[in-house]
């Protein structure tokens, strides 16, 4: 989802934003240094008061990946469903998620073949482009930069909004280091709408993003451009968009705020895994992994606050627990979920999507890291 600030409103609320700043970090800082209870749903999954990690390879979760994908088309029939996974149940054990727009309309069975089904209401799942922590990731940096920070494209203003996302890693591509985002972020306007223009290889990508400055692109800085063939759909199973950084704009060593540096290798996901991202809207927020092997399907504007443009069907994503939002919000697209560790953390996925609604079984989406440097025959920038 695309989060933007009416044209008209963009002074009048710029100026709230000034007024409200402190309060806004403030509460960001208790939420990212300690973990507290109204967090319970952002660790990992308990069985016997324990922590259940479990690893895609193991066979009972394969066993139950093959249960869920053959059961999913006709999960799909019914139009309140919008996504299946294999995560655990309340006892720690394997069980095919599934995930409903209304609880109360859903016909779902509590077992397949004897495995578990938990479902949970997540509402529509959406695209979460728009706006915490110690650190502020809406400001302008002095360059270079570092990422996990507000940014987007430098013309994303149409039908009387204007829109940003966030600019979430450094990958090395060909020898030349790109910014990685989403698709939806940076390539997302892809017809003449209100703004007569489409996104094209050459146009600058800004820091911050429009939304951090009142729809004014004069406000912001140019750090990367676009390139030809750096988005990934509307045909890829990945929501990915790269931009060739301007020499000089961006830390070379891949920063990310919060974060600091990574490791130059990556890991797959895993059952109840620690994870953490750093982005423009929530800051520096912690999570666990819910579910792998996801086939989710995925709302999707074609330009600023265009309305609903096309739904689409991923298969083989990452589920992480997102109560109240806490973990993604609108504006945190684009940012890099990587394994709860202080130093050199690895890779896990490229977050993107995730539930309309914040409530407790609220959930946030990602792309394997893997499948996205696959699509870009890259590698990840770290020591």
């Amino acid at each position: 989802m695309k989060r933007g600030v009416p044209n008209s409103l963009r002074f009048p609320l710029l100026l709230l934003f000034l007024a409200l700043l402190g309060l806004v970090v403030w509460s960001g800082c208790g939420r990212d240094s300690v973990m507290g209870p109204e967090d319970d749903a952002n660790v990992a999954p308990l069985a016997r008061g324990e922590a259940v990690v479990i690893p895609a390879d193991d066979p009972r979760v394969v066993q139950v990946m093959a249960l869920q994908e053959a059961s999913t088309p006709d999960f799909f029939r019914d139009p309140n469903i919008v996504g299946t996974a294999t995560g655990v149940d309340a006892a720690g054990a394997p069980a095919i998620l599934v995930f409903v727009v209304d609880e109360n309309e859903a016909a779902v069975p509590s077992t397949i073949d004897g495995v578990s089904v938990v479902v949970q209401t997540t509402g529509r799942l959406v695209a979460r482009k728009s706006g915490g922590g110690g650190v502020n990731h809406r400001a302008i940096q002095t360059p270079p930069i570092q990422l996990g920070t507000s940014g987007g494209w430098r013309f994303d203003l149409a039908n009387g909004f204007c829109c940003g996302g966030t600019l979430g890693s450094l990958i090395n591509k060909g020898g030349t280091q790109h910014i990685l985002s989403n698709w939806h972020v940076l390539y997302s306007d892809i017809v003449n709408g209100g703004n007569g223009r489409t996104a094209q290889p050459g146009d600058p990508v800004v820091q911050p993003g429009l939304i951090d400055v009142g729809c004014n692109a004069n406000s912001a800085q140019n750090v990367a451009t676009l390139v030809s063939g750096g988005g990934s759909l509307p045909s890829g199973n990945v929501d990915a968009g790269i931009a060739a950084v301007i020499p000089g704009m961006v830390r070379t060593d891949g920063a990310i705020l919060e974060v600091g540096t990574l490791s130059s290798s990556t890991v797959g996901a895993s059952i109840g895994q620690a994870v953490k991202k750093s982005g423009r809207t929530t800051g520096l927020s912690r999570a666990s992994v819910t579910g792998l092997n996801a086939s989710v399907q995925i709302t999707y504007e074609n330009e600023c606050a265009g309305g609903t443009a096309f739904t689409k069907t991923y298969t083989g994503q990452v589920i992480t627990s997102n109560r109240r939002c806490g973990f993604l919000d609108g504006g945190d697209s684009g940012s890099l979920m990587v394994e709860d560790i202080t130093t050199n953390p690895r890779a896990v996925g490229l977050l993107f999507a995730g539930s309309v609604v914040c409530n407790n079984s609220s959930i946030a989406i990602a792309n394997p890291i893997n499948a996205v440097l696959s699509f870009y025959g890259a590698t990840m920038v770290g020591n």
